[in-house]
C-alpha cells in the first residue's frame, strides 16, 4: 500500500485539546533542558548512555532532537491535516502558542 491510501485517524481529541497536548509538550520539553542548563552547559554529559555506557553530551541530544524534529516535520504536518482538515502551513484561526 503506498501512503497515499494510507488513511489517518485521531484518538477522538478535538483540534483544540491535540494543540492543548501539543503546548503542554513543548512546556515540559524547554523546563527540562532549562534545568538541565542549570546544572552546567550544553557540553555536560547527560544520564542516558548507549549499551557500551558512552554518554553524549546534552549539546549532542539537542542537535539529534532538531534533526529528528525536522526530518518528522512532515509527517506531523500531514497529521495535523488529518485532525483540523487544513492544508499548509496555518493553524486554526485564532490559535497561538501558549509557550514560547
Amino acid at each position: 500500500m503506498s501512503g497515499g491510501e494510507w488513511q489517518f485517524a485521531t484518538t477522538g481529541h478535538t483540534p483544540e485539546q491535540l494543540y492543548a497536548l501539543w503546548d503542554g509538550a513543548v512546556e515540559r520539553s524547554r523546563a527540562r533542558l532549562g534545568a538541565a542548563l542549570a546544572d552546567g552547559d550544553l557540553d555536560q554529559l547527560a544520564h542516558i548512555s548507549d549499551p557500551d555506557g558512552n554518554h553524549a553530551s546534552l549539546r549532542r541530544l539537542v542537535c539529534d532532537l532538531i534533526e529528528e524534529y525536522g526530518r518528522h516535520t512532515r509527517h506531523a504536518d500531514l497529521l495535523r491535516e488529518s485532525v483540523d482538515g487544513r492544508v499548509g502551513e496555518d493553524p486554526p484561526p485564532g490559535w497561538r502558542p501558549k509557550s514560547g
